[in-house]
């Protein structure tokens, strides 16, 4: 080959590479909707760990004040009781367990206890959840909301986690900034905090986020906050402008529902190495919690630990999903006034994502018990008034599982 053919293959090449991030920069721009953080300097660091005999670089942030510092994928443990798969996780380089008094009515804290049995105690780290009777559709607490009742239920989870103390304790399921101050829990959170028994206070959201997290900072009384945060959110932008305050103020930021539509049939995630690593591009969020409950998950959330960067093919593979009509409800709470029996239709959503995405019908009948629904529920009304912001047939939807009410228990695997 002549030198001046060699020059034009050359300069082809070249052009096809420009021609190609030309293409990738104009199909960003064109899906438009979902935001990217630009490149910067975030506070981590890589580290060696060896994990099942081989060594691997896992990125390390800190959680906030706590001082804490872990891989930026953790677990989950709500939809596993299955102690061999988390057993793996921890000897695979995952430091933090979450659950929660409620899970599979204790027996996830005591599946956890048997794997940590025996382990060394700064070999890892346990958050847990404590929640009190709630007004499900205003998000208040009821009667019987006693700091009390917190630390009785705190003493449970420590027996069955067979530990002296947990990490992180958060007060669960909070949807108003009146919960989120609620004196009685603040008092028993401090309580437990000098009597040994938790190390760090937290909160848990997955509704009114933004709210929720804003009125936690101001409180200075949480250490740690653990929130719904992903790409499909409508409202991400307002939960990622809150999170950058509370984290400036120190407090640590755990990400949750990170892959929301994943599992679905047909799945509206379906490059779940994508939706983590764009909650990961936050520098806010110190570390993420999926809730995986195979060997393969497992497999991913690792493989993303070693590497945050968000490719520009996945970018655009998240701008085409988020595009998609989602099939989960955004907690946004308009469903709540028109309703006239004022059932806590948010939470009817999430029984039904529990019995047909996660195909969990035991912590979805254990969710439907718990409201103590009527014994008639959508019946009585010729037509629904309900409109839901995502187009779904709500009333249809919750006919669908609140049958669940009459299965007996034993029946439900």
């Amino acid at each position: 080959m002549c030198y001046v053919d060699r020059g034009r293959k050359a300069r082809g090449m070249r052009k096809k590479l420009i021609d190609r991030r030309d293409f990738m920069r104009s199909t960003l721009a064109g899906f438009g909707g979902l935001f990217f953080l630009p490149q910067i300097d975030v506070k981590q660091e890589t580290r060696v760990v060896e994990a099942k005999g081989k060594e691997k670089k896992f990125v390390f942030r800190t959680l906030g004040k706590t001082g804490l510092k872990l891989p930026v994928i953790n677990m989950g443990v709500m939809l596993t009781d299955n102690p061999n798969l988390i057993r793996t996780a921890l000897d695979s380089g995952v430091l933090l367990l979450d659950t929660a008094h409620g899970y599979m009515q204790g027996r996830n804290e005591e599946t956890i206890g048997g794997v940590i049995k025996g382990r060394p105690r700064d070999s890892f780290f346990i958050a847990s959840k404590v929640s009190l009777p709630q007004d499900r559709t205003k998000g208040l607490y009821k009667e019987g909301a006693t700091t009390e009742e917190f630390l009785r239920k705190l003493d449970i989870s420590l027996k069955r986690l067979g530990l002296e103390y947990v990490d992180i304790l958060h007060s669960h399921g909070v949807s108003r900034k009146e919960s989120a101050v609620y004196e009685p829990v603040l008092n028993a959170m401090e309580k437990a905090k000098k009597e040994g028994k938790i190390r760090f206070t937290g909160i848990s959201t997955h509704m009114n986020e933004p709210e929720v997290i804003h009125a936690a900072t101001d409180s200075k009384a949480y250490d740690v906050i653990l929130t719904a945060y992903n790409f499909k959110q409508k409202h991400y932008a307002e939960v990622r402008n809150a999170m950058a305050k509370a984290s400036q103020a120190g407090i640590g930021i755990i990400g949750m529902k990170a892959i929301r539509g994943a599992f679905q049939q047909p799945p509206t995630v379906k490059n779940i190495k994508a939706s983590l690593k764009w909650i990961l591009q936050d520098p806010n969020v110190h570390t993420i919690i999926p809730g995986f409950t195979t060997f393969e998950h497992l497999e991913t959330d690792l493989s993303v630990m070693e590497d945050l960067t968000l490719t520009d093919p996945e970018k655009i593979e998240l701008q085409k999903e988020v595009s998609l009509r989602g099939s989960y409800c955004q907690g946004c709470g308009q469903c709540l006034g028109p309703c006239p029996e004022k059932l806590p239709i948010p939470d009817l959503m999430r029984v039904y994502m529990y019995t047909y995405d996660y195909r969990n019908l035991a912590l979805a009948q254990e969710l439907v018990l718990s409201l103590n629904l009527p014994d008639r529920v959508c019946e009585d009304c010729s037509l629904c008034r309900v409109k839901c912001a995502e187009g779904f047939n709500v009333s249809a939807k919750i006919r669908d599982v609140v049958r669940l009410k009459e299965v007996p228990t034993e029946f439900i695997t």
